[in-house]
């Protein structure tokens, strides 16, 4: 399976070195992938250690069970989706941890398997599901939503200022036969942007587009903020959380939930006393680190990652 399954971990030792404080604790990965940065985190543990990955996708639980296989420290590796962590951990027995990694976004092996339908450069079935065993698929929301709803989705979550004009396009062109694959898609938004914007730009004019409906699809924004509060909340005192974000949207949310728990009163300035009673329960482990030229020289989806690192704080006595 490994030999079918690629996917390069973005910035490893910046993400393992800065996660791990004891060599005996528990440690979540709760976007476990092909298990590169799982495989690093287990290799730093004791047999005493323990080491959960979670993931929605099949394909890389597979992956990580093979992988993860000759590792001495315990091992549990959860089918699921990294939203319902405070169930994984209660059904596991292991209410608090030392660690807890997120490594957000599309995997390589995602988009470099056409047939998922992640990617604009390949002709596939319009899927998009991380999950394949969720019902929700990219051309469900391609061919059902109405032209307001596309419209909110490229703009809030591709950030496509053509959005409006490519909701239209494909409306239209559903109205002739259903939109079903990436190619079919790809050609609509091709004739919606003008001529004049795809040869100044940079990027495929598509981009941003199934970035959006990926998003929608698998619900990624939905469940973001909530599910960073629940690691931050079964994290042992000292115990710390490591975030890697691969694009604005997604790095805004973390930012915004780890300042917010960063911070002590969240009152409205002016009051004479605190009327919040919201209390510190993290500390930023510096600025957000990128990753560096080297790394992105050999795997330009590196190029837009960050990682957030932050501690638990003691609890107040």
């Amino acid at each position: 399976m490994m030999g079918g399954f690629h996917h390069v971990s973005v910035m490893p030792e910046e993400t393992v070195g800065g996660l791990l404080t004891t060599r005996d604790g528990v440690y979540v990965d709760c976007t476990l992938g092909g298990a590169g940065h799982a495989l690093r985190i287990a290799s730093e543990l004791s047999p005493e250690g323990w080491l959960i990955g979670i993931d929605q996708d099949a394909a890389a639980i597979a992956a990580a069970e093979e992988r993860l296989g000759a590792v001495s420290c315990r091992v549990s590796i959860v089918h699921d989706n990294f939203r319902n962590l405070d169930s994984i951990l209660e059904r596991l027995g292991s209410s608090a941890v030392d660690g807890v990694l997120f490594d957000l976004g599309v995997s390589s092996h995602q988009i470099d398997t056409a047939e998922r339908g992640f990617s604009y450069m390949h002709d596939a079935p319009l899927d998009m599901r991380m999950d394949e065993r969720q019902s929700r698929t990219a051309e469900e929301i391609v061919n059902m939503y109405s032209e307001a709803e596309l419209a909110r989705i490229f703009r809030e979550y591709g950030e496509e200022r053509w959005g409006k004009r490519i909701a239209a396009f494909i409306v239209e062109a559903r109205k002739e036969v259903p939109v079903r694959t990436t190619a079919q898609l790809v050609d609509i938004i091709c004739r919606a942007v003008p001529k004049a914007v795809r040869r100044a730009s940079n990027g495929h004019p598509a981009k941003r587009v199934f970035q959006a409906i990926r998003i929608e699809a698998n619900d990624e924004l939905g469940i973001l903020d909530a599910s960073i509060r629940a690691a931050v909340h079964h994290l042992r005192p000292g115990g710390r959380i490591a975030v890697l974000t691969f694009h604005s949207l997604e790095d805004r949310i973390v930012k915004s939930a780890l300042h917010e728990m960063a911070r002590g009163c969240i009152c409205p300035p002016g009051l004479p006393v605190c009327a919040c009673g919201h209390k510190r329960e993290l500390r930023l482990l510096g600025k957000a680190g990128k990753p560096g030229a080297d790394e992105v020289r050999g795997n330009p989806r590196a190029k837009s990652a960050k990682l957030r690192l932050a501690e638990k704080m003691p609890e107040e006595r």
